[in-house]
Order: C-alpha cells, then structure tokens, then sequence
C-alpha cells in the first residue's frame, strides 16, 4: 500500500482550512502532520478535515501560539508521548499509523542570539534537540519510525541562500547544525527529502513575508524535514517540497513536504 506523509508548517490552521482542501485534493496525503496551527483542541477545524477524508484526527493545541496535529485517512494508533519541550508548549504529537510510528514536532526557532547562556529561547532549542537525540538513540533503529515537523534547522550548505551568512544566523548556526546532525546519528535517519535531491541542489521550505515576491529574492531556508530509521527509509518511493504552494493567495510561510511509502 502506499502511504502518502506529509508535514507542513500551516501558519494557522483556521485561517487556512481552504488552502489545507485544496491541497489534500490535489495532491492526496494519507497523513497530514501540521504545525503552528495557532488554536486549542476544541477551536481546530475537524470538520474541515473530515471532509477533506481525513477523519483521524490528534491535536496538542495551545491558545493562540504554538500546536500541532495530526490528520489521517487511517486510523491513529495511541503511542507513548514523546514530548522533549520542557516548557510545557504544545510542540509534539504522536501516533501509529499503518505500522509507523510518526513523531510530529514543532522544535523552538530559537529567538535572534545564537548563545545559549545569553538567549533563554536558543537553549531551549538546543535543549529540546538533546532531549529527542537522547530518545531516538534509546530506540530501535530497525522500527520504522518517523519524525516530521517544522524542526528550525536548516542542516546544510545547500539549505540555505547563502551558507557564509546564515552561518551566523539562528537556524543555520554551528551550534545549531551539529545538535540536527547528532539527532540524525541518533538512530540513523535519512533524510528523505537529501535522499532524493541530493546536494548541491539548493532547497527550501520556508521564505520569508518581507519579500514581494518569494521566488524572485530566492532567499529561502530548508526548515521543515521528514526523517525516517532504516526501518523505514527503504520503503520511500519520493519526497518533494510542495513550493507552489507558498505562491498561493494568503499562503503559510512554509511549503508543505512530502514522502510516499510503499508498505
């Protein structure tokens, strides 16, 4: 069977309910990881979703910041909760979908002081990595396990518009680079969006508002991932970042990332 995952950072998932149909309608997904959907469980759309033919639904909401949730075509098989935000923010939801376990995360941007002593925001983030490093590498890397979300890391040299520059910027910091590299040693995963376009090819999820147009200035960051153990990885068939979708009317910041299975 194929199974069709995707994570995108929706920017408010009451203001985009209609843009989140029309994706589902065109381009299917069997699982919907979102982030930032800005609402408490009672106020998410659910509706909206069981219509659009996804009627599973877990939500960890917050009021007016944060949230995640999961919308599925299949049924969500309760997992252990692996919520690595010591603050307290609704940040992680998880479940078993088809035999795989999917971690949805929405990991702290960190704030504008890449320093951790200085910048309470930034060690949170870089606490919150070594939290999940901790738990993954207690995992069994055979288990087809996968994390997903807005993770505020671009990883790469080819993540971002200019290496040099954003090297000192929060989100493709050393520091920074390094806590994503050690949760991908963690347990192995592949990062399936790489696996398919490899570098050099630049890449991106995530554009900024202050241009007029996103494309043009080209200044974008590769913020959003799907990881996957070598339980899983083999089965992925493609990956794409869906950028068409941030040149929408009103659209997220972010565009929506996929990966198709065959399980």
């Amino acid at each position: 069977m194929r199974l069709r995952l995707v994570t995108w950072n929706v920017n408010s998932v009451r203001l985009r309910a209609e843009q989140a149909a029309r994706f589902v309608a065109e381009q299917q997904p069997d699982v919907l990881c979102l982030q930032e959907i800005k609402c408490q469980e009672g106020e998410f759309p659910s509706q909206a979703f069981i219509d659009m033919g996804l009627p599973h639904i877990k939500i960890s909401g917050q009021k007016g910041w944060h949230g995640v949730a999961i919308a599925s075509r299949y049924p969500l098989e309760p997992i252990a909760p692996l919520n690595a935000c010591r603050e307290g923010h609704a940040r992680c939801v998880g479940a078993n979908v088809q035999g795989v376990e999917i971690h949805n995360f929405y990991i702290p941007a960190g704030g504008d002081v890449p320093d951790r002593t200085l910048n309470p925001k930034f060690d949170h983030k870089l606490d919150f990595y070594e939290t999940l490093t901790r738990e993954m590498a207690a995992r069994d890397p055979k288990a087809p396990l996968a994390i997903v979300g807005d993770l505020n890391v671009a990883p790469g040299e080819f993540d971002v518009w200019n290496h040099k520059y954003m090297s000192k910027i929060v989100s493709h910091t050393p520091i920074e680079v390094e806590a994503m590299a050690a949760l991908v040693a963690s347990a192995n995963f592949t990062d399936l969006i790489r696996q398919h376009r490899p570098d050099p090819e630049k890449l991106a999820s995530w554009w900024s508002y202050r241009a007029a147009d996103f494309r043009q200035s080209n200044r974008g960051l590769r913020l959003d991932h799907i990881l996957a153990t070598p339980g899983l990885a083999p089965h992925a068939r493609a990956s794409r970042i869906h950028d068409d979708v941030r040149a929408w009317e009103r659209p997220s910041d972010h565009a929506p990332v996929s990966a198709d299975f065959e399980l």
